[in-house]
C-alpha cells in the first residue's frame, strides 16, 4: 500500500489487504449544509490530532440521511494534503483491527478509521476488537489512528430490558448499573467526542434544497413545492433527501 499518492484505502477481509481507494467521494465541507456545530468540532479535533495534540475518537450518531458519513469523507479532503488518511472498514471485520494497527502504526501518516453504520447486535462479539484499539490493552493504542465512526444510535450495542436487572439506586440517589447495562454502555464512553445529528425543520430542508439548485435559474415557489412532494413520498427531510431530489429534479434546461 502507498499511502504518499493513496489518501484512502479499503479493508478487505476475506484477502485481508488494503485496497486502494482510486477515485474518492469529492464532496467538500461547504457542500454540508445545516450542521455548522459538527462540523466545526469534528475539524478542530482532526486537526488537533494532525498536530499531535491530545485529540479524541469520534462517534457522529443519530438519523439517517444527516450527513453523517459525508461529513467524514469531506474530513478527509480537508486535510490529505496534510498527511490524513483513512481506511474504511465493515464492522464484522473489526476484529482484525489490532493487524491494521499493526501495520500503520509506524508509518508517517495520521489514520482515521472509519466504520460506517456501527452498531452490534446481542451476541456479537466484534466490538471486543474496537475496544482494544481505542483504550489499548497491554499495548497502548496507535498514536497516529483515531476512530471515526457513524451510527444510528448513541449506544452502539442492542439493550433489552432484561438488562436492566440488577441496577439499583443508592441512598444518595445514584444509580449503579447492572454488569450488563455497565458492557454495553462502555463502549460508547470510549469515544471522546460525541457529535449528534437530527432531521431538520421543513426550513433547513429548503435550505438544502436551495444550495443544490443554486445556480439554476427556477421558480422557487415552483421548486420547493416539488421539494416537498418529493420528500413527502420519502417520509423524510434530510439532507440525503434533499440531493436525491436534486439527482431526480434536475436537467441541463435549468441553467
Amino acid at each position: 500500500m502507498k499511502w504518499k499518492k493513496n489518501y484512502a484505502a479499503i479493508y478487505r477481509a476475506k484477502k485481508e489487504l488494503l485496497k486502494p481507494v482510486k477515485h474518492l467521494d469529492k464532496i467538500k465541507l461547504d457542500e454540508l449544509v445545516g450542521i455548522d456545530t459538527q462540523k466545526d468540532a469534528i475539524i478542530e479535533n482532526t486537526k488537533r490530532f494532525l498536530k499531535g495534540l491530545p485529540s479524541n475518537n469520534v462517534l457522529l450518531w443519530g438519523a439517517r440521511g444527516t450527513g453523517k458519513s459525508s461529513l467524514i469523507k469531506a474530513i478527509l479532503n480537508k486535510f490529505k494534503k496534510d498527511g490524513l488518511r483513512l481506511i474504511e472498514i465493515d464492522r464484522d471485520d473489526l476484529d482484525d483491527l489490532i493487524e491494521i494497527s499493526d501495520l500503520i502504526r509506524e508509518k508517517p501518516y495520521k489514520f482515521i478509521i472509519f466504520c460506517d453504520d456501527l452498531s452490534f447486535e446481542e451476541g456479537e462479539k466484534g466490538y471486543k476488537g474496537l475496544k482494544r484499539i481505542l483504550e489499548g490493552s497491554i499495548e497502548a493504542p496507535a498514536s497516529n489512528i483515531k476512530i471515526y465512526a457513524t451510527s444510528n444510535r448513541r449506544h452502539l450495542i442492542t439493550e433489552y430490558q432484561k438488562d436492566n436487572e440488577g441496577t439499583k439506586i443508592g441512598n444518595n440517589g445514584e444509580i449503579h448499573y447492572s454488569d450488563s447495562v455497565e458492557e454495553k454502555i462502555s463502549l460508547s464512553d470510549r469515544f471522546g467526542l460525541w457529535l449528534s445529528f437530527y432531521h431538520g425543520t421543513q426550513d433547513d430542508y429548503l435550505k438544502v434544497v436551495d444550495f443544490y439548485f443554486k445556480d439554476c435559474e427556477i421558480d422557487k415557489e415552483e421548486l420547493y413545492k416539488e421539494a416537498l412532494r418529493f420528500a413527502q413520498l420519502r417520509a423524510s427531510k434530510s439532507a440525503r433527501t434533499a440531493k436525491q431530489f436534486y439527482n431526480t429534479y434536475f436537467n441541463k434546461e435549468m441553467k
